[in-house]
């Protein structure tokens, strides 16, 4: 076999192994999403929670988790 050929089936291999892996994290990237837009519908329709005010809580999270952490 040349070695041309070696290298050509090689190189196919690893694309396909490299495309294979980027649909996975498409695929998971996708899911992850859907499933944060469906918990933030539902807080919004049963629960009246908006989008501001769950991001406000997350900004405000690493300053209570440190006075959770230094007892302050």
């Amino acid at each position: 076999m040349p070695p041309e050929l070696i290298i050509l089936i090689i190189a196919l291999i690893v694309s396909w192994l490299v495309f294979s892996a980027l649909v996975n994290l498409l695929k998971t990237t996708v899911k992850t999403a859907i499933a944060i837009a469906v918990i933030l519908f539902i807080l919004q329709l049963f629960f009246g929670i908006g989008p501001n005010d769950l991001w406000q809580k997350l900004l405000e999270l690493p300053q209570a988790i440190w006075h959770q952490v230094t007892g302050g």
